[in-house]
């Protein structure tokens, strides 16, 4: 099946799609994206976009920080992505790429006085992790960049340069992923995951002052948490060190969903083993992520493939 792009204002072929070499954002990494989710539910033959308008919420954010002006609408955004995922004519998970772009054909180190353009993919993505037999990570030499040097709370494409550095660091040491820590030596994320810890039956998550991704995952999971397991979630910094005391860990985001973390630098995250916790909110999470839990229905929606 060949993968669709909406690309220069209309639906093409993605093989169809060509951008000039000369492309600012191609060179300075202006440009900022995001990765939505279409699971597909075989029992109902449709897909399930998870958190679909804040996704665009998101990327519009991004925008007004690269100062990216576009023709679309929120609702616009939204309702190409819905429309591209029906003409795609897959039948399985599915993955949608927007991006937003600074399009002018120019060398120059700016922001400014630049064409603008969007555009999105929708393919199919590979397990970002193989969770079958839980997630080794190392805590990567890479450190977190600061949101004073690139806004961390949106997904700027320059920004991952530093996750793929420590992506690659810790596939090449023996590790599934890395965590990156910030400056000052607090966790912050792993290269395209936020992280949580149990310690004590309590939830603890890295704060967005630790320069983190605001992940609609991760944001699911407190929820989730707290609603249906009655599990309180804190958010604070946490140690290097506490890593290695937790009873539980997991990653969250967009292309791992909930993966369960049994090794950090060598030593075993609590048994070894997926945690209780972590166990009870893959198996709800599941649910919500085909479309099957009426109760967050506005996390969600429901798109039928053109026959």
């Amino acid at each position: 099946m060949e993968p669709y792009a909406f690309y220069k204002g209309d639906f093409m072929p993605l093989s169809e799609a060509k951008m000039g070499i000369l492309t600012q954002s191609l060179h300075y990494g202006t440009a900022t994206f995001g990765g939505i989710r279409g699971n597909w539910d075989s029992e109902q033959e449709r897909f399930c976009l998870f958190r679909l308008q804040d996704h665009y919420n998101r990327l519009l954010f991004a925008c007004r920080i690269l100062k990216i002006d576009l023709p679309y609408s929120h609702q616009d955004m939204c309702q190409l992505t819905i429309e591209l995922v029906k003409k795609s004519g897959y039948r399985q998970n599915v993955y949608a790429r927007p991006l937003a772009y600074k399009s002018s054909e120019a060398i120059g180190v700016k922001i400014h006085g630049l064409e603008n353009d969007f555009l999105i993919i929708v393919t199919t993505l590979p397990p970002y992790l193989d969770t079958s037999q839980g997630v080794r990570c190392c805590v990567s030499s890479w450190r977190r960049i600061d949101d004073s040097m690139i806004p961390t709370k949106c997904k700027v494409t320059g920004t991952y340069v530093n996750s793929a550095l420590a992506k690659t660091e810790a596939i090449e040491n023996g590790f599934d992923e890395a965590i990156l820590l910030t400056q000052d030596g607090h966790v912050s994320e792993g290269s395209g995951e936020n992280i949580f810890i149990v310690i004590n039956g309590t939830l603890i998550t890295p704060p967005a002052s630790d320069n983190i991704l605001m992940g609609f995952t991760r944001d699911a999971v407190m929820k989730l948490a707290k609603n249906e397991l009655g599990v309180d979630t804190v958010e604070r910094s946490v140690s290097r060190s506490e890593l290695y005391l937790a009873q539980e860990c997991f990653l969250t985001g967009t292309a791992t969903s909930i993966a369960q973390v049994v090794e950090i630098d060598r030593r075993p995250v609590g048994n070894g083993k997926t945690g209780k916790i972590t166990a009870k909110l893959q198996e709800i999470f599941a649910d919500i992520a085909l479309g099957r839990n009426p109760r967050y229905s506005d996390w969600y929606t429901l798109v039928y493939p053109t026959q």
